[in-house]
């Protein structure tokens, strides 16, 4: 018998679902794939970069490899425990812990956030997509309408310059040797059309807003059949951007300086260490790149069937995201090399900040290679598969979390819900396809998950470890995959104690040393930094706010009582399927364990169920066999 079927006769749907009214994934390899394009996305290949040269080059890798094994692999063992045991999304996980369901909702405002701002990636992505497809890249030479006096390609021209090591790039306030690569002009002229700053709108960019539509019609067309059709698009989508990264890597290295660059990048500068924004940067990446408190590996894991054996995914999938970062990490600064040795500049001083690290190295990168058009047209096609790949998951996190709560009154299905959320993301996305919408995007970019994600995540793990049990979870795992989990002790230890420790650390100390953003040497009106911390806290606001709702109006009884009742996990959190469910409670009972808030006449009803049911065997029984 396959150890991830059910031990016993059960209806079915014609597709093979376990869970006929969700669905599940069609095999074990689309959830593993997704949970790899999910993790894998545009982070990887321009925040990370820029993190590690903002923050000292090799001496980021460190504490950045400590948040992986310390926060980010336990929480996404987690996560995707938590979603594939209740099949339930980012809100509904909640039943878990009643009163908190205020950060179930917290989680879908910052990933629905997310999705607006990062589909202008998408956005970006199509707009050089669609400009490749040309005999001579347009971003190569000066010769364009959109460039300027200061536009100098890089080479012998560039090297012939006089008082070089003056220059400053377009990310400096222009002035005496004042200088600006093809790539860059590109870039800020042509693709952004940039404006002085958020006092100047500008109006919209309708090529950009054109592009901008394109996208999340992609994006609709892909989701419009849920998981099934998802799930077969990231057998090319997460496997495709290694092959175009590996030849760009190759590529970068035969180029002179790249040796130095990599140096840049491997060699920690130790002082670094002592900058507590370094360690908040590498935690904050962790979250931002790997996905805990996002809702998307909650999202992923709650189509999964109820006995897939899910350690080795949650193990193998944030390895292979921070790997992931750190290669295109190398590709990124190999290139960061070569174009230091050729301007006879500090690394530190080539490139500018953010996206425009992937929008503005890797093109010029790209025109040094042979048939350059080609190479253009096959890079920004894998960043737009990577790019689509995060922004399904995450956009499926915001459906799945609407369908699971309004099911029963949406009866005109599923497609609906995901063209309406798509409609209502492109409207109040619209101000980004502005020019000022590079400002917006930093502020929002900047400030939506600085804090939102950790505390998301803060909340999961201390309810996880303590509310409801790590060793009760743990137990419930075993059953699921009917199987013992090596290391209990420690997942314990991480979930109760290092885990909570660390991130409360972290937002304390970031929150003591955070500094307002800056972008392009601007500086941002008082206004703009208000509205991102509102940003940030419209997703820490439900968590007390529902909290107190539902103590006042969902509980009875006294303070006390009320509150130790809100604690407690729901009635219906159980297993999905009714046979899993059924399964799962006679085992809870049998073991001297009681049912969550369960009165006499319902537990009269679920023995009857199970009396009726088919009875269940060879599962695992932890208390039995551990």
């Amino acid at each position: 018998m396959d150890k991830y079927q059910e031990p016993f006769d059960q209806p079915v749907a014609k597709s093979g679902d376990e869970n006929i009214k969700r669905g599940n994934w069609s095999k074990k390899l689309d959830f593993f794939l997704s949970c790899v394009g999910y993790a894998v996305g545009m982070g990887n290949i321009w925040r990370f970069p820029y993190l590690c040269y903002k923050n000292g080059g090799g001496a980021f890798l460190v504490p950045y490899l400590v948040a992986l094994f310390t926060c980010g692999l336990p929480l996404f063992f987690m996560e995707v425990a938590l979603g594939q045991f209740s099949s339930c999304g980012a809100v509904e996980i909640w039943k878990i812990c009643p009163i908190l369901k205020g950060v179930g909702y917290g989680t879908v405002i910052v990933t629905a956030v997310c999705c607006i701002y990062y589909n202008l990636l998408l956005a970006y992505i199509l707009f050089y997509f669609f400009m490749s497809f040309t005999k001579s890249l347009p971003w190569e030479t000066c010769n364009n309408d959109w460039n300027t006096p200061a536009c100098v390609q890089r080479g012998v021209e560039l090297l012939n310059i006089t008082n070089t090591t003056e220059t400053t790039f377009v990310n400096s306030t222009p002035g005496a040797g004042y200088i600006a690569t093809p790539s860059e002009e590109y870039w800020y002229h042509y693709i952004l059309e940039i404006s002085d700053g958020l006092h100047e709108f500008g109006g919209i960019h309708l090529k950009l807003l054109g592009f901008f539509i394109l996208g999340y019609i992609i994006v609709f067309l892909c989701l419009s059949k849920g998981v099934k059709s998802t799930g077969k698009v990231v057998y090319f989508t997460a496997t495709f951007p290694y092959i175009i990264l590996t030849i760009l890597f190759i590529r970068g290295i035969t180029l002179p300086g790249a040796l130095n660059g990599l140096y840049y990048y491997f060699v920690p500068e130790w002082k670094e260490l002592l900058n507590i924004n370094v360690w908040g940067s590498a935690f904050i990446q962790i979250f931002y790149s790997l996905g805990p408190g996002w809702g998307g590996v909650i999202t992923m894991a709650s189509y999964n069937r109820f006995n897939y054996d899910l350690i080795g995914v949650s193990f193998i999938v944030p390895v292979i995201n921070s790997a992931t970062s750190i290669f295109a990490g190398c590709v990124i600064f190999s290139v960061l090399g070569y174009m230091a040795e050729v301007a006879n500049v500090p690394i530190k001083d080539v490139a500018s900040n953010g996206p425009g690290l992937a929008f503005v190295v890797y093109p010029e990168a790209l025109t040094h290679l042979p048939v350059s058009p080609l190479w253009a047209v096959l890079f920004f096609f894998m960043l737009l598969t990577i790019c689509l790949d995060s922004q399904f998951v995450m956009i499926e996190t915001v459906i799945t979390a609407v369908w699971d709560t309004f099911a029963s009154k949406l009866q005109s299905g599923k497609i609906w819900v995901t063209l309406g959320v798509c409609v209502c993301m492109f409207i109040i996305g619209l101000p980004f396809t502005s020019r000022a919408g590079s400002y917006l995007f930093t502020i929002v970019d900047w400030y939506s998950a600085i804090f939102s994600a950790m505390v998301i995540a803060l909340a999961e793990v201390i309810v996880v470890g303590w509310v409801y049990g790590a060793e009760r979870f743990l137990d419930d795992i075993e059953f699921m995959i009917k199987r013992p989990i090596a290391g209990r002790i420690l997942f314990i230890a991480l979930w109760k104690f290092v885990v909570p420790a660390i991130i409360s650390s972290i937002l304390v100390l970031t929150a003591i040393s955070h500094m307002p953003v800056s972008y392009l040497n601007y500086d941002f009106p008082t206004w703009a930094i208000v509205f991102g911390w509102v940003l940030a806290m419209m997703s820490i606001i439900p968590i007390p706010a529902y909290a107190f709702y539902y103590l006042v109006f969902e509980e009875s009884g006294d303070f006390i009582t009320r509150v130790k009742h809100s604690l407690q996990p729901s009635a219906d959190w159980a297993p999905a399927v009714e046979r899993n469910r059924a399964d799962y409670r006679n085992w809870r009972t049998n073991n001297g364990h009681n049912l969550p808030h369960v009165i006499p006449h319902e537990m009269h009803m679920m023995i009857k169920t199970e009396n009726d049911s088919v009875q269940a065997t060879n599962h695992y029984d932890p208390y039995i066999d551990r």
